[in-house]
């Protein structure tokens, strides 16, 4: 798997969930309980941001990553802030050895290459959280099957917990991939 590809493929995907969102929806509870539509916006907004930051400047320090993922990333402009967010990131996609470059994530250090496997699943999970609460659908089939199956191979007992991941939920055999990876995730489908 090309994982530049497809987290660009995930980035373009998120951004048609997002650019189809009302301001009206901002407020709408998501299936990840503790965000609204904006907070969950605001998080993968805050999360492209600090991506790109440790791949330019080698690491984000902890009062930004506090920022990041604490404060609001959106200001009055949620489609613009998330759109300048995801340009900035996918501009260094293109950095000369960007998939080996240590990155410091709020859970771990590790190789951008693998946090980039880590952001296909947990990016694609958050816009089937936002699709899902304001109605829309993600029409990419095949990138929704990829971004579970990274995630089956991710996501360990390790991880689920409160915060992190809850655990698996069920799921009936008629479900559709986007239930089936919310479901995954933990979320009740």
């Amino acid at each position: 798997m090309d994982t530049v590809k497809v987290m660009t493929q995930v980035i373009g995907q998120t951004k048609t969930i997002v650019d189809g969102v009302g301001e009206d929806e901002l407020a709408k509870p998501t299936l990840c309980t503790e965000w609204t539509v904006r907070d969950v916006i605001n998080h993968i907004t805050g999360g492209a941001t600090m991506f790109a930051e440790c791949i330019s400047d080698g690491s984000v320090p902890d009062d930004r990553m506090a920022q990041l993922f604490g404060g609001d990333n959106l200001g009055n402009d949620y489609k613009g802030a998330f759109t300048r967010a995801t340009e900035k990131v996918m501009a260094t996609f293109d950095e000369p050895g960007m998939a080996e470059k240590m990155v410091k994530l709020p859970f771990g250090e590790m190789p951008a290459g693998i946090a980039l496997n880590i952001a296909i699943f947990d990016v694609t999970t958050h816009a089937a959280d936002i699709a899902q609460a304001t109605g829309q659908t993600i029409a990419d089939k095949e990138l929704l099957e990829t971004a579970l199956a990274v995630g089956r191979e991710l996501v360990g007992p390790d991880m689920r917990k409160p915060g992190v991941f809850d655990p698996e939920r069920e799921v009936g055999t008629d479900a559709g991939v986007a239930e089936r990876l919310l479901a995954f995730a933990g979320r009740k489908v």
